[in-house]
């Protein structure tokens, strides 16, 4: 099992959950400026987390069911986020806070390292976000994305896969097509 199934899994049977909250389609979770106190689990749906810059907005992660998200920088800083995370479609989340989930994770030394595992996939995982954004070439940030990542094609509306890709609707619809 996976690190995320499996700290689910540890928390779950130790029911450390405090609630369940559902998210409408664009409603936020995690408001860009907000200390991040909380941790959450996608029970279903999927939310987009996304960074300001002036009047834009840029897509920089996806969240599905079966993920943890939450505003990380703020999570571990305990500092005001520079991001906020947004609901593309109805979604359930689990919520624990995060003093709960610290105590959880100092536990015993396997949650430590199942969060730690997570971490280290989540850092990887940025690693290849940013290898596709300095690929220049639209083409090529779509195949490897596509490659990496095929369920982002079948759950995400392409409007918001082509912000995440930097690049408009309509070149993402002819890359599809070629």
């Amino acid at each position: 099992m996976n690190a995320v199934g499996e700290l689910y899994n540890r928390i779950e049977n130790l029911n450390l959950w405090e609630k369940s909250i559902v998210v409408e389609r664009n409603k936020y979770l995690a408001e860009y400026g907000a200390v991040e106190k909380k941790l959450y689990y996608i029970v279903s749906g999927s939310l987009k987390v996304c960074m300001r810059d002036g009047e834009e907005k840029h897509i920089v992660r996806f969240g599905y069911q079966g993920d943890f998200i939450t505003s990380l920088d703020s999570f571990i800083s305990g500092k005001p986020s520079d991001f906020y995370i947004q609901a593309i479609k109805r979604t359930e989340v689990k919520v624990i806070s995060k003093a709960a989930y610290l105590s959880f994770i100092e536990l015993n030394p396997a949650n430590r390292q199942l969060w730690q595992a997570m971490l280290e996939q989540l850092v990887l995982q940025q690693l290849e976000r940013e290898k596709d954004m300095l690929t220049s070439s639209p083409k090529d940030r779509y195949l490897r994305v596509l490659k990496r990542s095929p369920q982002l094609f079948q759950q995400i509306p392409h409007k918001h896969i082509a912000s995440y890709l930097r690049m408009a609707p309509e070149t993402l619809s002819r890359l599809k097509k070629s």
